[in-house]
């Protein structure tokens, strides 16, 4: 197939799932020194921002490269098909008219599975979740670990203090592969690097998919954990699920255009790109209006529901969902749900033909997914420190039916804080909840912005909180937190950490300049954060009369919007 359409396909058809994976994973290395002086190595652990090539060591497609296969190089290649939309028609027409004339969709999806597979091939495992054409990390990279594993003496000395050199112990690994299989190879990294540096333990930070394979390595080796961890730091975890993966293939699909548009917002306010405003008057008005529900709802009745499991299936296992670490991310509340729309139902074709695949995927779901509180639980008591950093203040991915919780765009506060009882982007807690708790003793556990209650987190007193830090943005404040957790003797807590307050508001800045951006303990009146503003009665007005006020009022705004914009190019 021509690039030109491989190129159509990719944008069209498998956007919703890259849209959730558009951000950068990991964290810029750091020159300060937090103020444990940690006596211990630090090892560091992150997500799906390493380069894996094939076996000739070619970069393997990453769908961060995404807006790349844009590039038009039609006039290379002599491609004159025409537009990009006229050759995806060409392609999928014939199978989409057959579906909707004889209710035959099959070949449909299995033309767009295949079509779409081109693409990602490289980066897709095989149908037992394992690599193909010998992808993996890059040797510069398992050179660089085998360095610093097997000769390493990176420690210095301040006024007699030895202390290890931090971002030094980064543990990197093939991010796609079974968290299971790749909790071995971290056990076999923590025995080499206490044999190369002569310390009995050593700390561990823990960021994105990297909590998935801690997770594991402390549910399969709970006793080498006890022996050699001393302090484990998680920031911002998907280990109990994370809505932009999770409800991505477990049929949970709410196109929003007001979401849409609070998560252009946000993106504008971190820097990753720039919205032109008449972009998200129109979408509201579009919603607020109705126009966008009239043409949804009518696809919705007529196609949607005979499309949903068969595409999502196409698009799962042509794209990213061949990789067990992502299926790690769904919660275990969608995980049998997810595997019936990607897989089909028990006995189906799929089934048996990703049969290894699924072992691998059900095990985890066994042995780690099914068991988080409990291994966490245990490895607290087995002697083992424990903290956790949660983000929110940003919208999560708009087609997420659960896109108004409160969220650090990829996962909600509930997930990643592990238990956290929280409001949503509409409505704070109740005055009712917050001075029932505040009764029984729990006051100081609700955020002065009364969108969290960290009483009900499984560890309420090693659990911090930062309102305007995404996901993707790793602060040097975030650092200097996770380090001390992981290396310091104690235990720490909100009351004893470096932090100014167990809930802190972060203040963003340019990732182009120097400063690093600032932290302050949370007050009423610090904690608006959010890049924009919502409110139930105009997202969702329940009498005619407010749709109408709320219709008309975005309307004429809209209107206005449109003379400028016109005066303006005049």
């Amino acid at each position: 197939m021509k690039r030109t359409l491989k190129k159509a396909l990719s944008l069209l058809l498998s956007l919703i799932m890259l849209m959730s994976l558009s951000a950068p994973a990991f964290a810029k290395e750091t020159q300060w020194i937090s103020q444990s002086l940690s006596d211990v190595p630090v090892i560091r652990i992150s997500g799906d921002g390493e380069k894996l090539v094939d076996e000739n060591g070619n970069k393997v497609f990453h769908y961060k490269d995404f807006a790349s296969i844009l590039k038009s190089d039609d006039e290379e290649e002599g491609d004159d098909d025409g537009s990009l939309i006229e050759s995806i028609i060409n392609l999928l027409m014939p199978f989409l008219i057959d579906g909707l004339l004889n209710d035959n969709w099959e070949p449909y999806y299995k033309n767009l599975q295949k079509e779409i597979s081109e693409l990602f091939e490289n980066s897709l495992l095989d149908k037992d979740g394992n690599p193909q054409y010998g992808t993996g990390l890059r040797q510069e990279r398992i050179e660089k670990m085998n360095q610093t594993r097997h000769n390493d003496q990176a420690w210095r000395t301040d006024n007699g203090i030895k202390y290890y050199v931090q971002d030094r112990y980064w543990f990197y690994y093939d991010w796609r592969l079974d968290p299971i299989e790749t909790a071995g190879e971290f056990k076999s990294f923590v025995d080499d690097i206490t044999a190369s540096t002569g310390c009995d333990e050593v700390g561990v930070i823990a960021s994105c998919l990297g909590t998935n394979v801690v997770t594991a390595y402390l549910a399969v080796y709970p006793e080498h954990a006890a022996e050699h961890i001393r302090g484990v730091a998680f920031d911002g975890s998907v280990v109990s699920g994370a809505e932009m993966l999770s409800e991505a293939i477990s049929g949970k699909f709410n196109v929003d255009a007001a979401a849409i548009n609070r998560t252009l917002l946000d993106c504008g306010a971190i820097g990753m790109f720039d919205i032109d405003g008449f972009i998200n008057t129109t979408l509201e008005m579009l919603d607020r209006t109705g126009a966008l529900d009239a043409v949804i709802g009518k696809t919705k009745d007529w196609i949607y529901y005979k499309l949903v499991e068969g595409v999502t299936s196409a698009l799962a296992l042509s794209t990213f969902y061949t990789w067990p670490n992502y299926w790690a991310c769904v919660s275990p509340q969608d995980y049998d749900t997810a595997m019936k729309y990607v897989f089909g139902p028990t006995g189906s074709e799929k089934r048996t033909e990703y049969a290894g695949l699924i072992a691998k995927l059900d095990n985890y779901n066994t042995v780690v997914r099914q068991r988080i509180p409990e291994i966490l639980t245990s490895t607290v008591k087995n002697g083992v420190n424990f903290g956790v950093i949660s983000k929110y203040g940003f919208q999560t991915l708009p087609i997420c039916k659960t896109n108004y919780l409160v969220s650090d765009q990829f996962a909600s506060v509930g997930r990643s804080s592990f238990g956290a009882t929280t409001g949503t982007i509409y409505n704070d807690l109740s005055d009712d909840y917050i001075a029932s708790r505040t009764q029984a003793g729990f006051g100081k556990y609700i955020s002065p912005d009364g969108q969290i209650d960290a009483s009900t987190c499984l560890f309420p007193d090693q659990t911090w909180f930062i309102k305007g830090s995404s996901h993707s943005n790793w602060s040097d404040w975030e650092l200097r937190l996770l380090y001390d957790i992981a290396s310091s003797k104690e235990q720490l807590t909100v009351d004893n950490s470096c932090w100014p307050s167990q809930f802190v508001v972060y203040s963003y800045t340019n990732p182009d300049e120097d400063s690093d951006g600032e932290i302050e303990t949370m007050t009423a009146d610090n904690c608006d954060t959010e890049n924009w503003e919502a409110e139930e009665k105009t997202d969702n007005p329940k009498d005619k009369y407010g749709k109408i006020f709320v219709a008309v009022t975005s309307l004429l705004k809209w209107l206005m919007e449109l003379i400028s914009k016109i005066f303006k190019l005049g």
